[in-house]
């Protein structure tokens, strides 16, 4: 993970990230988290760690930083200076940092928190240690933090620690208003203002409000044009933009969905960076294909008197967003004008004259395609406001009294320090964030970070029948491996059918179920016929528990059997009475029990499970006893607050921990569900099925759909613990192939420092 890098830059998928944050973390680095959809939960938890460490973790869901001057992620070339940043991390730090650049200051260290930093949960970990550090910086002269809405208790703590601050601080909580300041401590409205108090403060100079000429243009509305629509790529500039429009107008919005963060009374404020908008495409700060959809509508509406836009610049965005905006423009005001309206198109771009995409080269080519070109968002929005009518009043802000606060400011430890030098940086995930790194001064190592395929999920426990519709039409019976009839089954095979016989009442003894069986009656189905997959003879009935695992990835669900444990087992041709006896308990208590607690927690990640167990030893196969402790860890405290009997909890804690193999089972559901994704390739020569039924080894491949391919099974060889075993060999059976295909053998096995000297595939 470079080893000597001090920072851990990680841009992977939201699942995988929070055991990559970690593994970062216990290795004593910062880190810088782009990605998103990690749980609150592991925030909080990953963010304690890292305090606890003297360590920082900026996000998850940081959607741009600066370091020591080098710019992180989505991020903008600014000057260096003396003004330090710490808040919420995606356009606003974007904003206050390029207009503190155009108005002559500098920023040297953004500290990015993500979004939720300042939620009760999470308790504002980042900011405060962000603010510690920024204030015992020597070369710091005035301390900015942003802020999404807080909770009030954690504002307020956040405020008492600004309060202890030895320089001059300016603070914004987007949605407030503030009707004054604190000596020393300046609240802003706008980041705008935000940025402006910064740099006021910075040349000595006492704040006032934000003095400017407006660029309103001349322009004349037609009758009925009154409402501003706003489609914006940044989500802070929408959020900042719908606040101003609802405050001067009196509206009393509420945030809307799908992206509208204002749609009221036929003003419209969308953030085309939400999920709903960016689903199978490109974000628009790259793509703008939705974004001249929606402006070409407006147009179309009478009712509409301006449009309000951004353009983003720095890494990560389009080359020229506005070459690619400006057809669009032009004809919307043309088709306008056309129909005896003339319709302003205001726009702000967020970037500086130092900025790839030349910020000079962008305000061109907007101007001549008509737009209003403002020097921020807030500016921008004053413009359409006024346009409408409704100028924004600035508001006068008295300096009051520093309030009182018994808070002390922490001492910053040594291992936080060094975030403030750092230049050396691994980068896991987006290459081009490396590169930006390497242009300007820094040293990146790419990690080549690759995920697990498919994104398995546990999801339930359920009876077979209730998922399996072929077990409600007659007696049927599922086995490992290809077809095959009941007189061709090895002993231990039949042994099992005889077990799931008794077990389903079908037979009051051995001899009755064995004459079954041979009759013909029961109907034979191979497991992946039907989406199972199962260990040994993989035999399943109508009513044994089914694991259900969700591969989130393709959209498709496998199912197996659970684990019954050691000793004699039903997997192993056993079938006595204490047999039949646990899988009744299986069915009546691990089953339902297991059932309830996943029904009462999100779905189980069974690649972050996998992650951390092969780093201590397990392969999945003969070795799983790392990934059952870690399902045990998930799953007990869940358990234990079920509103169940207190001897059932018990009963399946204790089985759970004495089951080291439990997780194998899980692990042939995640694989089968991968697989089962692959073979929705309809051409191409992707194996998707690897098993075995002691008489026949078999095949499928993704391009042939549900043909089998088979040949003669063989009998394994390999070391054995006691030669006396080796008289005793069976043919190989089993389903577990599946799991090697995908991971066992090929992804796990050689990577794990407990692999099992004595595997019969060991020249593999």
């Amino acid at each position: 993970m470079g080893k000597d890098a001090p920072l851990a830059l990680i841009s992977i998928p939201g699942v995988y990230a929070a055991p990559e944050i970690e593994r970062a973390l216990d290795a004593g680095k910062h880190v810088f988290c782009f990605s998103d959809n990690v749980s609150i939960e592991d925030e909080a938890r990953l963010k304690k760690l890292a305090h606890e460490k003297g360590l920082l973790l900026m996000g998850p869901d940081c959607g741009t930083g600066v370091a020591n001057g080098i710019p992180l992620a989505f991020a903008n070339r600014t000057r260096r200076g003396e003004i330090g940043i710490v808040g919420a991390s995606g356009t606003e730090i974007q904003e206050v940092a390029t207009t503190i650049h155009k108005l002559g200051g500098g920023v040297t260290n953004a500290i990015g928190t993500g979004g939720r930093d300042l939620k009760a949960a999470v308790d504002g970990t980042t900011l405060k240690d962000g603010v510690t550090l920024l204030d015992q910086d020597s070369s710091v002269k005035v301390i900015v933090v942003i802020s999404k809405p807080p909770a009030k208790e954690v504002r307020d703590s956040v405020m008492d620690l600004l309060r202890t601050a030895h320089k001059p601080v300016v603070v914004v909580f987007m949605g407030e208003r503030p009707d004054h300041h604190e000596e020393g401590l300046y609240q802003a409205y706008t980041l705008e203002e935000t940025a402006h108090l910064a740099v006021d403060l910075l040349n000595g100079q006492q704040p006032t409000a934000v003095a400017e000429e407006l660029p309103v243009p001349d322009v004349k509305l037609a009758e009925g044009q009154k409402n501003i629509k706003a489609y914006y790529s940044g989500g802070t500039l929408a959020y900042e933009a719908a606040t101003m429009i609802n405050d001067t107008l009196g509206l009393n919005a509420e945030s809307g969905v799908d992206g509208a963060i204002l749609n009221q009374d036929g003003y419209e404020v969308l953030d085309l960076g939400d999920d709903v908008y960016t689903q199978g495409r490109p974000h628009p700060m790259i793509d703008a294909t939705v974004r001249k959809r929606m402006m070409t509508d407006a147009g179309q509406d009478p009712e509409t008197a301006v449009i309000l836009i951004d353009d983003v610049l720095g890494y990560g965005t389009h080359d020229d967003m506005a070459g690619e905006l400006a057809p669009t423009i032009k004809k919307v005001m043309t088709d306008a004008k056309a129909q005896g309206r003339e319709l302003p198109v205001v726009a702000t771009i967020v970037g500086t004259n130092l900025d790839i995409q030349d910020y000079a080269g962008q305000k061109k080519t907007l101007e001549e395609a008509g737009v209003v070109v403002c020097q921020s968002n807030a500016q921008a929005v004053k413009v359409a406001l006024a346009l409408i009518g409704h100028p924004v009043e600035e508001v006068v802000k008295d300096v009051e009294p520093k309030k009182a606060t018994n808070v002390t400011m922490p001492e910053v430890p040594e291992s936080l320090r060094k975030l403030l030098t750092v230049d050396h940086f691994v980068n896991i995930g987006v290459e081009s964030f490396a590169k930006a790194i390497d242009e300007n001064g820094g040293r990146a190592v790419q990690f080549d970070w690759q995920p697990i395929a498919g994104s398995p999920f546990l999801l339930d426990v359920v009876p077979a029948h209730t998922v399996i519709d072929e077990f409600n039409h007659g007696k049927l019976l599922l086995h490992a491996g290809p077809p095959i009839t009941f007189d061709k089954m090895i002993d231990p095979v039949q042994g099992a059918c005889i077990g799931a016989a008794l077990f389903e009442g079908w037979a009051d003894n051995e001899d009755d179920a064995r004459q079954l069986l041979e009759s013909g009656e029961v109907q034979l189905m191979p497991c992946h016929h039907v989406n199972v997959v199962g260990p040994m003879g993989g035999i399943t009935s109508a009513h044994m528990p089914l694991l259900v695992v969700e591969n989130q990835t393709d959209g498709n669900r496998a199912y197996c059997t659970m684990n019954k444990g050691i000793g004699a087992v039903l997997r192993f041709g056993a079938n006595g009475p204490e047999v039949i006896e646990h899988l009744k308990w299986m069915r009546d208590v691990l089953g339902p029990v297991l059932s309830l607690a996943l029904q009462n927690r999100e779905p189980l990640n069974v690649n972050v499970l996998v992650t951390k167990a092969i780093a201590m030893g397990d392969e999945f196969h003969q070795r799983n006893i790392a990934a059952s402790l870690a399902f045990l860890k998930e799953m007990a405290p869940t358990i234990v607050g079920l509103d169940i009997e207190e001897d059932k909890k018990q009963a399946v804690i204790q089985f759970l921990a004495d089951t080291d193999q439990f997780f194998l089972n899980v692990m042939m559901a995640s694989a089968k569900s991968a697989m089962d994704g692959a073979r929705q390739i309809q051409e191409g020569t992707i194996v998707t099925a690897m098993c075995r039924n002691g008489h026949e080894f078999g095949i499928r491949i993704a391009g042939m759909g549900d043909e089998w391919f088979t040949g003669p099974v063989n009998t394994p060889k390999g070391a054995l613990l006691l030669r006396l075993l080796r008289r005793r060999r069976l043919p190989g059976h089993g389903g577990q192939c599946d799991h090697r295909n995908l991971w066992g053998r090929g992804l796990c096995h050689d990577r794990s420092a407990g692999r099992d000297p004595f595997c019969w595939n060991r020249g593999l």
